[in-house]
């Protein structure tokens, strides 16, 4: 029995595109090919059905098909881009901060000119892992210190490649340029190897795209390919050989007799152990991407059609995947409706995360660590290839409340690890949990990858007054407590007022007249401050995708030139 798909009951307001899963939970969505960004919600019990949007900081460069990731830190990196106002193939990038909402440019790795739509891979030390689109060159960007160093040289360019990160710390890629042939880069000798040769091509030849590749349960790696072929890797018992491959199924033609594949395509492993896949007709021909976009899923042995969401009547690179804790699989297609694939089944119990130490009492605007194993689920789940990575290979932190069921992701960061299928390894986290937090009784859980683990019973207690006072404090302490008891700031925290006299409360009272006032009108600021950055970021151009544009010019240009033929051929007929 396959899966469902249901609508977000609040479609968004704009051409979705790409998404990345915060570490809070929410969900992060660029309007396409442009520099706004918004944020999608789950309700009060953790439904993103029923979710909310918001907006996001914008951008500084609009960027179409681009290299992305969420790092170690829970921050969100973009890298390049095919189409942008900063230039075609673009080396621009930077980092988004979800705790300031701001967006901070840093610089390319030094001597590259191009980033583009780069293939890249965040390894298990956090570091950030980065191809060349001209030549054989990588990168690998330390986030912490905001460094690039030069990497180890491929086989050939990374261009059009999809990479895949393995348990063993290594990044498989079968090659575009070189096809058949496959490497790997193994992270702890800093160095690409061999990974053999693909039995079966992957790649269409004519424009050297291949498909998402995802790594599954067993640890074999499943490749789709621009063909209508698949491949399945197996990795060696010692990182720097090959690995074996073996042929896999074949996409069967569609109802018109068109082979089908996935030229430049997402894919999405979920937590049944299957794959979901998108694939479009492909006839073998450089500039020719076809639609609609049909869907399967992998269930480790063949591929089992399953029904189409309303919005793939387009061609399947414009889709984006993208796995949410409960389990869930989003899907956009560069229009304003946004489609969740519920899929059927269980995942194995060995495939949950387990939680080994954690904190019994929580309190409000405190951080804690947590400690377990599998933290980083069995794979990074979601695939494309160059065009818009979107791994979810990190913990997440759920709160449910047991009087009200209510439920609340705590944001994640600064994880032990960013590997995969880590095992019975030890591994951490650190959350932090917020001031508007349901107190008592509470459930805690880690989720990875759409899988939860069992729940942990914590006491979440009032909030505690922490000293030296710090600016984020001050303002939540004011927020929270303006309408509640009248207190001043004494040395060691809040002290009451009312039992020292009304000369006391008096002055107390005025000083908090005047720092409310001053709150009123920051939050009037704020919200003219955000409705100006609205408007200014809402007058960018997004960037467009030129070769499609003209694709679709010359189409409409055969189309009226057929169409002008027929009519005086008709007309002769006529005459005649």
């Amino acid at each position: 029995m396959a899966g469902s798909w249901q609508a977000l009951a609040t479609p968004p307001a704009f051409i979705a595109s790409t998404m990345l899963l915060l570490t809070d939970g929410t969900v992060m969505c660029q309007e396409s090919g442009g520099v706004n960004w918004w944020r999608l919600s789950p309700d009060a019990h953790g439904d993103y059905l029923n979710g909310t949007w918001s907006a996001l900081a914008p951008m500084h460069h609009t960027r179409l098909y681009y290299a992305s990731a969420v790092l170690k830190d829970g921050r969100v990196v973009v890298l390049g881009g095919e189409y942008s106002n900063a230039g075609s193939e673009t080396n621009t990038a930077e980092i988004y901060d979800p705790v300031l909402d701001q967006w901070s440019e840093i610089s390319a790795p030094p001597g590259w000119a191009r980033i583009g739509d780069a293939a890249c891979a965040v390894l298990p030390d956090g570091r950030l892992l980065l191809g060349n689109l001209d030549d054989t060159r990588t990168a690998l960007y330390d986030a912490t210190s905001n460094t690039w160093t030069a990497g180890p040289a491929k086989n050939d360019a990374s261009s059009e490649e999809t990479w895949t990160l393995l348990p063993d710390g290594t990044v498989l890629v079968p090659e575009c340029s070189h096809h058949p042939q496959a490497e790997k880069y193994v992270a702890a000798a800093n160095q690409w190897v061999s990974a053999g040769s693909v039995p079966v091509d992957l790649v269409e030849a004519a424009s050297i795209e291949i498909g998402p590749a995802t790594l599954l349960p067993d640890g074999r790696v499943f490749c789709v390919g621009a063909t209508n072929a698949t491949a399945l890797y197996t990795r060696p018992p010692i990182a720097n050989q090959p690995g074996t491959w073996t042929v896999g199924p074949t996409f069967p033609n569609d109802a018109a007799g068109r082979a089908l594949g996935a030229k430049d395509a997402p894919a999405c492993l979920l937590p049944n152990g299957h794959v979901l896949c998108s694939v479009g007709p492909v006839d073998g021909q450089r500039d020719s991407y076809l639609g609609p976009t049909c869907f399967f899923e992998f269930d480790g042995a063949g591929l089992v059609r399953v029904a189409d969401p309303p919005n793939s009547g387009g061609v399947p690179y414009q889709g984006r995947m993208l796995l949410l804790p409960t389990g869930q699989v989003l899907y956009a297609a560069e229009t304003k409706a946004i489609y969740a694939y519920s899929p059927d089944g269980y995942p194995e119990w060995s495939w949950r995360p387990q939680i080994t130490a954690f904190p019994a009492v929580l309190r409000p605007l405190h951080s804690y660590s947590l400690h377990g194993r599998q933290f980083n689920g069995l794979s990074q789940a979601v695939a494309y290839g160059d065009d818009a990575a979107a791994a979810t290979n990190y913990p997440l932190i759920r709160l449910r409340h047991l009087p009200s069921g209510r439920v609340r992701y705590l944001r994640s960061f600064d994880h032990s690890s960013m590997g995969v299928a880590t095992g019975s390894t030890a591994q951490a986290t650190n959350f932090a949990v917020p001031f508007d937090v349901d107190l008592g009784w509470s459930e805690l859980c880690v989720v990875a990858n759409g899988i939860a683990s069992a729940g942990m019973p914590v006491f979440v207690a009032a909030w505690k007054f922490p000293f030296p006072l710090d600016e984020a404090v001050v303002q939540k302490l004011i927020g929270s407590l303006a309408d509640g008891p009248l207190w001043v700031l004494g040395p060691n925290g809040p002290v009451p007022v009312d039992p020292w006299g009304p000369k006391q409360a008096a002055a107390a009272a005025r000083a908090w007249k005047q720092v409310l006032g001053g709150l009123a009108a920051l939050r009037k600021l704020g919200k003219l401050v955000q409705a100006n950055r609205g408007r200014v970021s809402g007058a960018v151009p997004p960037a467009v995708d030129e070769d499609a544009a003209q694709a679709q010019r010359t189409a409409a240009r055969r189309g009226a030139k057929k169409a002008s033929t027929a009519k005086r051929r008709g007309a002769r007929k006529a005459r005649a």
